[in-house]
C-alpha cells in the first residue's frame, strides 16, 4: 500500500496534513463456521487485505469521515450524540457511528473531533469481514489518539455490540476478535464462549491459501443469517430439557446423537448437527495443524463445506461451484466456503507450484457454470489492527 495515496487524499479532502495512519485487516477462518454464536471454537487469522485510514485532529466537536471506496462520500456527526440513529442514506457510516458511541460509553467522551480518510482493498461483500475491519479501525483511532484505556478483548466485544445492537446482525465474536487480536503467520484457536485462546503457527509447508471470491454480493443483515441464529437457539432450548448446557458448543457428537430425539424437527436438527459437529471438527483440525497432519486437516476442512451445504444450507450454487471444482484440481489439499455464506468467498489450500494452474482451471469452470468471473487473492497472514 502506497501511504502517499492516503496522505494526498486526506489533504485534498480536508485541507490539512494527516498526523497518523492506521491499518485494520480483514480475516479468513480456516475452519469453524457459524460456531461462534453457538459457543463453539473457531480458527481464524487476519489477512493482508484490509482497511487503511489517515487521521487528523479537529478543534470542534465533529467527526468527519470520507470513504474513498464510496466515491469520496463524506459524512460528519457530532461527538456525544447518544441518539444512536442509523443513517439510512449512508449505511457505511453506521459502523463508525455505533463503534464511536460504544467506545465512549465504555471509557469517556473525547474532547475534540477529527477527520478521517478511509480506503480499503477488501472486495466489498466478499465475506472477508470488512465490517469488523472498520469497527476495529475506528476503535484503534479512538483509543490511540485520545489515550482511552480499553482492553483489546473488550474492544472486540464493542465491535460485536455494534454489529448486534446498531447494525442488527446477530453475529458472534469471531470477526472482531480475529481482526483485533491476530498475530503474523499465526491462526487463533478461540473458544468463543470463554474467549480463551491460543496462537498456533500456520505452517502449511509448500502449500498456500488462496481466497476465492464469488463476486456475488451478500448482505448478512438482510439474509437468512439471523434465521440460523434463531434456529440454533430453538434447538438448544429443546436439548436443555434434559441437558445442562448453555450452548450447542457444550456437547460432542456422541451426546448430540444420544439426545437428538429431543429436537425432533428436521430443520432444527440439521442446524444443530452442523453447529455441534463443526465445533468438534475445529478442535480436531487444530490438533491436526499442531501435529503437522495436513492430510487430516484437509479432510476436516472439506467436511466443513459439506456440512455447511447440506445441514446449514448457507452455501448456494456459487460457493458450491468454487469448492467442488477446487476439490477436482491437482495440488489442492482442501477447499470450503468461509464467512456467513449466501455468496461471499471460499478458501483453498493449494500447492504453491500449482497455484496459477489451479486459479485458471477453477476460474474457467466457475465462469462457464455461473456466467461471470470469480476473483482470486493470495493474502499474507498479518498482525491485527495497528497504527502504521
Amino acid at each position: 500500500m502506497n501511504t502517499d495515496f492516503l496522505k494526498n487524499n486526506f489533504e485534498q479532502t480536508f485541507k490539512q496534513e494527516s498526523t497518523d495512519l492506521f491499518f485494520s485487516p480483514g480475516r479468513i477462518n480456516i475452519i469453524g463456521e457459524h460456531t461462534d454464536y453457538n459457543g463453539g471454537h473457531v480458527f481464524p487469522c487476519a489477512i493482508s487485505l484490509g482497511t487503511y485510514a489517515a487521521y487528523g485532529p479537529r478543534t470542534d466537536k465533529k467527526i468527519a469521515i470520507c470513504s474513498g471506496n464510496m466515491d469520496n462520500d463524506l459524512v460528519a456527526f457530532e461527538i456525544g450524540d447518544r441518539k444512536l440513529e442509523a443513517d439510512p442514506d449512508h449505511k457505511w457510516i453506521n459502523y463508525f457511528k455505533g463503534m464511536t458511541a460504544y467506545v465512549q460509553d465504555e471509557s469517556r467522551e473525547i474532547d475534540h473531533g477529527f477527520n478521517l480518510y478511509v480506503w480499503g482493498n477488501l472486495p466489498y461483500g466478499a465475506g472477508l469481514s470488512s465490517s469488523a475491519s472498520i469497527e476495529m479501525l475506528i476503535g484503534h483511532v479512538l483509543t490511540e489518539e485520545y489515550g482511552l484505556e480499553i482492553d483489546p478483548v473488550k474492544l472486540a466485544q464493542l465491535g460485536q455490540k455494534t454489529e448486534n445492537e446498531f447494525i442488527g446482525l446477530s453475529s458472534g465474536i469471531m470477526d472482531q476478535f480475529a481482526v483485533n487480536m491476530s498475530k503474523k503467520d499465526h491462526a487463533i484457536f478461540l473458544d468463543c464462549a470463554s474467549l480463551k485462546h491460543d496462537y498456533l503457527p500456520l505452517d502449511l509447508g509448500d502449500y498456500e491459501i488462496i481466497i476465492m471470491t464469488t463476486n456475488k454480493k451478500h448482505t448478512l443483515a438482510d439474509s437468512a443469517y439471523n434465521d440460523r441464529v434463531r434456529e440454533c437457539q430453538e434447538a438448544t432450548s429443546k436439548l436443555q430439557e434434559k441437558l445442562r448446557i448453555d450452548h450447542l458448543g457444550d456437547i460432542d457428537e456422541e451426546t448430540f446423537n444420544e439426545y437428538s430425539y429431543l429436537i425432533n424437527e428436521e430443520t432444527l436438527l440439521k442446524r444443530a448437527r452442523h453447529a455441534v459437529f463443526e465445533n468438534q471438527r475445529t478442535i480436531k483440525a487444530t490438533k491436526a495443524m499442531a501435529d503437522k497432519d495436513l492430510d487430516r486437516l484437509g479432510r476436516l476442512i472439506n467436511a466443513s463445506h459439506v456440512s455447511l451445504q447440506f445441514d446449514y444450507e448457507v452455501t448456494g450454487k456459487e460457493l458450491d461451484t468454487l469448492a467442488g471444482s477446487a476439490w477436482q484440481q491437482d495440488g489442492c489439499l482442501c477447499a470450503r466456503m468461509i464467512g456467513g455464506g449466501f455468496g461471499g468467498s471460499a478458501i483453498a489450500i493449494v500447492k504453491e507450484d500449482q497455484a496459477e494452474a489451479f486459479k485458471e482451471k477453477v476460474g474457467k469452470i466457475y465462469q462457464d457454470t455461473i456466467g461471470y468471473a470469480a476473483s482470486f487473492y493470495e493474502a499474507k497472514i498479518v498482525d491485527g489492527t495497528h497504527k502504521l
